[in-house]
């Protein structure tokens, strides 16, 4: 898959997001930068007297590969791009340390 295609299977999946539920105050935004290949889902707002910010789900393109920065969804993004085509080796778990990346089946860097 080229680069173009990487990206629209990123988005594809993070579209799913938009239709999350979240606790009233709170909303989930979709952040794409397709120029610097940077997508973010950020959760933010109020619940109750807490504010609520953080990021889900952060992913860059580069290097021709797809950057896992975080992933704090259930089963996991790798899994979802996986099921949508993207090989393994082009997936980089890079909230792992290097060291322990050797251990997956996805790319070390």
């Amino acid at each position: 898959m080229e680069n173009l295609n990487y990206q629209e299977a990123i988005e594809t999946i993070l579209s799913s997001f938009s239709e999350m539920v979240t606790r009233e105050g709170e909303e989930v935004e979709i952040i794409c930068d397709r120029a610097q290949g940077h997508y973010l889902v950020m959760v933010v707002g109020w619940h109750e007297q807490m504010r609520v910010y953080g990021s889900l789900v952060h992913l860059d393109l580069k290097d021709r590969k797809i950057w896992i920065q975080q992933d704090k969804t259930e089963p996991g993004i790798a899994k979802e791009l996986v099921e949508l085509g993207i090989p393994k080796s082009d997936i980089v778990l890079a909230f792992k340390s290097t060291f322990l990346r050797n251990f997956t089946e996805y790319a070390v860097g």
